[in-house]
């Protein structure tokens, strides 16, 4: 489906065009064969690049062919049959128009859709910036969602559960993920301050600029939510390592003192001559002398072993 979208900076209201024109803004969402050879001969652009968007796997890159700017994103999209948090969108700058190709609905661009947002389609750099400030919105909302729970698992680290260890693991997957579409990304936006591959203004470089250092802090979020994970379930582990040791002792040295009654019994119960068979307080003698050496083991376990 292809929708075009027309928004003056004078206009109140998105009106959507029936044919396009200079300044309009061009969304398509899962577009068809004929769509797509309807994009490139309309606007003049590079059928190969554009494909690319049907690889769900797509990287963040950006590329550059004649006078059209391709920029390749991922936003946040949770899917229910792949292992995966996020989905690529393509963004193309040209002349007089802005294109955005994706595969499944962008939500962080429906509030433009829908009006939420003060923009111009005529103004197509500050539109594109906008875009991507929304996007660091989106990762941002999404990344102090994760950062609350990790801290309250945090706060009770000795009473992690099983299910507990498991969303920790979901969220490290996730953070990696959020990682791997941000780097790229922020790559990309360093080199659009290094040269003139798209036209902006000088408030355009500003919010430019605003967005390398808000994508830079994102990057840095992200790495530290994954390393409190990490030291989560590091401190987990050696938790239930230390309570296991402390077990396998105590049932070691539980052993060891029954043993002594065992063997001791096993002696005076052979059928030969043994000490105290006559004796008519034999019997607790021998108790006396199994009290004896478990009192000496359990003293000796408990102040040089356990």
């Amino acid at each position: 489906m292809i929708t075009n979208y027309y928004k003056t900076q004078s206009d109140t209201e998105l009106t959507v065009l029936t044919e396009s024109k200079s300044g309009v803004w061009i969304h398509s969402i899962s577009p068809t064969e004929e769509e797509l050879a309807h994009l490139v001969s309309v606007y003049g652009i590079d059928d190969a690049i554009i494909e690319d968007i049907k690889d769900f796997f797509e990287v963040p890159r950006f590329e550059q062919e004649g006078s059209s700017a391709y920029f390749f994103a991922r936003y946040p999209y949770d899917v229910k049959d792949l292992d995966i948090d996020t989905a690529p969108i393509l963004i193309i700058l040209g002349e007089t128009f802005l294109i955005t190709i994706a595969e499944q609905e962008v939500p962080f661009l429906n509030p433009f859709m829908q009006g939420k947002r003060s923009f111009s389609t005529t103004h197509k750099t500050g539109l594109f910036l906008q875009f991507l400030s929304e996007l660091m919105t989106t990762y941002e909302r999404k990344l102090t969602h994760t950062r609350k729970m990790v801290s309250r698992d945090m706060g009770r680290v000795r009473n992690i559960r099983a299910r507990d260890i498991q969303r920790l693991v979901f969220f490290e997957q996730e953070l990696n993920e959020t990682i791997s579409a941000l780097v790229p990304t922020n790559e990309w936006l360093k080199q659009l301050t290094k040269g003139n591959y798209i036209q902006m203004f000088s408030e355009d470089r500003e919010l430019l600029e605003d967005l390398l250092i808000a994508y830079n802090q994102l990057i840095d979020s992200a790495k530290s939510i994954l390393k409190t994970i990490q030291n989560i379930r590091g401190a987990n582990e050696s938790i239930l390592t230390q309570n296991l040791n402390s077990t396998i002792r105590l049932l070691t040295g539980l052993t060891i003192v029954l043993t002594i009654p065992t063997l001791i019994s096993s002696l005076f119960g052979m059928n030969v001559v043994i000490p105290f068979r006559d004796n008519p307080h034999g019997f607790w003698i021998v108790l006396v002398i199994i009290t004896v050496a478990m009192a000496f083991t359990v003293y000796f376990l408990r102040n040089k072993w356990l």
